[in-house]
């Protein structure tokens, strides 16, 4: 079992949860906390053996633990994989990516389907054998019927978990506000630098000598969501913009798979614009 916690920061938290899985015959594998002394918040994510306790007695032990500290708290059996859909657009290099991941065990999750809002024949190296694909094509106008039917798909397949894997299409605050905190993009800049279109390009105008990507948690407020991860490369005067673009999607994909196992994992928890995540 997984259990994360975030509440405001007193003594005897930690040893009031330890005591509380002891009592119930739990074991604890892993666990790690972080005191925010800037907000005063108090963020834990234990992994524990529930033993053969009754698990609706600790469940229930842990809810009174919670509501005595104020706490935002999460349990979760370590089997339960997460049901995961993944929108693209043109470019497939991270869809691509995830779902080898996938395939290679990398990745607990259960693809619910893929979409793009481009045909399954824009991915023809791509293996998507076995995977639901769902095209849902987009103009300005038709923004908010395609967005009406996403929002219906997510809720038919039971989806836990949205993946903007180069997903070239800019979410209305409707649909980011239903998703909060649970939509992840992978945006191909070192934010909160070269935010919006052709951040390569951007980047190459400037002269810079480090190019990154960011995966961030989906927010109204465009490239400005809660950063999960992020990575840099060193670059110099001879690349072009098409060599920013050719080594910044090895960066994106790398960085986007780790955001997604540490949100599977539930190593990520949100702390108001940012997040805590602990490391594994």
């Amino acid at each position: 079992m997984i259990l994360t916690l975030s509440c405001p920061d007193q003594p005897g938290i930690v040893a009031r949860v330890a005591t509380t899985l002891f009592e119930r015959g739990a074991n604890i594998l892993d666990a790690m906390q972080y005191d925010d002394e800037e907000t005063g918040r108090f963020f834990m994510r234990v992994v524990f053996d529930p033993g053969e306790g009754d698990r609706a007695a600790l469940h229930e032990a842990l809810a009174q633990v919670g509501e005595q500290y104020s706490m935002d708290w999460r349990l979760r059996d370590r089997k339960e994989r997460r049901r995961v859909m993944i929108l693209a657009s043109q470019q497939d290099h991270c869809l691509a990516d995830l779902i080898w991941r996938w395939r290679q065990g990398e990745l607990a999750m259960d693809i619910t389907a893929v979409v793009s809002n481009h045909p399954d024949t824009t991915y023809p190296h791509t293996d998507l054998k076995g995977i639901a694909f769902r095209h849902l094509p987009i103009t300005p106008q038709t923004k908010p019927e395609q967005e009406a039917q996403l929002w219906s798909l997510i809720q038919e397949t039971r989806t836990d978990l949205v993946i903007l894997a180069r997903y070239m299409q800019v979410l209305s605050n409707d649909l980011t506000q239903k998703l909060a905190g649970r939509c992840i993009n992978i945006h191909h800049s070192f934010l909160p630098g070269f935010k919006g279109a052709k951040p390569y390009h951007q980047a190459h105008a400037r002269g810079v000598k480090l190019i990154g990507a960011t995966a961030h948690f989906v927010t109204a407020d465009l490239d400005e969501g809660p950063i999960i991860e992020q990575d840099v490369e060193r670059i110099s005067h001879r690349d072009t913009p098409k060599d920013l673009v050719r080594k910044g999607r090895d960066i994106e994909r790398r960085v986007l798979a780790r955001a997604v196992r540490g949100v599977l994992e539930d190593r990520v928890l949100l702390n108001g614009s940012k997040t805590v995540v602990f490391s594994g």
